[in-house]
């Protein structure tokens, strides 16, 4: 059996339900053998670096899919060095004998609608197919009037021929969780709950090695914590 695998690559700064949902929804959708969840190691996009280091990030990604039918972590990208592009990621995995046409390279439509400042493109879209997800608020249906020169390329991902070998651009319009890792880090950071937006595997770790905690949250959890046991 030839194997179709699926990429979905971010920050993870942390991982949450929306991530999964459109790895969830891409496999099912596609009929992918797998989807592998990578964290990037230097996200090139991104003027601010992560919050959490790459050990914390794999660790919340790898709890995340822990258990979940076809979805697995790869450490691939932050075992690399330097920044992290999509490019050498897709040439990684033909160097282990998957040829583009079995890749699955899944992003969402902010994302993609950006695909013009990606480092070797347009090359890069020769390099496996790319799934465009949709996210609350952007819908993937627009992609051909907002970048009419691939709209020859696009289509809906329930009309993909899956005997095709040619690279193509598939647009999926999936229910995802409304929800941001930089929403999470804020509520956090406030002392919010983010009840529903997590695996709850990944809330216990945050909370286990109090992750994206302002300074005086956790100030206030520790005096707390004191009176508590009288010691204050």
């Amino acid at each position: 059996m030839i194997e179709r695998i699926g990429i979905l690559g971010g920050t993870f700064d942390p991982i949450h339900c929306g991530h999964l949902d459109a790895a969830r929804a891409v496999r099912h959708a596609l009929r992918l053998d797998s989807v592998l969840l990578v964290p990037s190691h230097i996200p090139p996009h991104r003027p601010v670096q992560p919050v959490a280091s790459p050990f914390h990030r794999f660790a919340m990604t790898a709890l995340a899919v822990n258990g979940v039918d076809g979805l697995l972590a790869s450490d691939e990208e932050l075992c690399a060095d330097g920044p992290s592009y999509t490019a050498e990621t897709l040439e990684r995995h033909h160097h282990r004998g998957l040829a583009p046409w079995q890749i699955f390279f899944i992003t969402g439509v902010d994302a993609f609608a950006e695909i013009e400042t990606w480092r070797r493109y347009p090359a890069v879209l020769d390099m496996a197919n790319f799934v465009v997800v949709s996210r609350p608020g952007y819908d993937p249906m627009g992609l051909p009037t907002r970048l009419p020169s691939l709209a020859a390329r696009m289509q809906p991902a329930h009309a993909f021929d899956a005997a095709s070998k040619q690279p193509s651009i598939l647009l999926l319009d999936a229910p995802t969780h409304n929800v941001s890792s930089s929403e999470v880090r804020a509520r956090l950071s406030s002392g919010l709950s983010v009840s529903g937006l997590l695996p709850a595997s990944v809330e216990a770790h945050i909370g286990k090695h109090h992750l994206y905690r302002s300074q005086a949250h956790v100030t206030a959890r520790i005096a707390q914590a004191d009176e508590l046991h009288g010691q204050s």
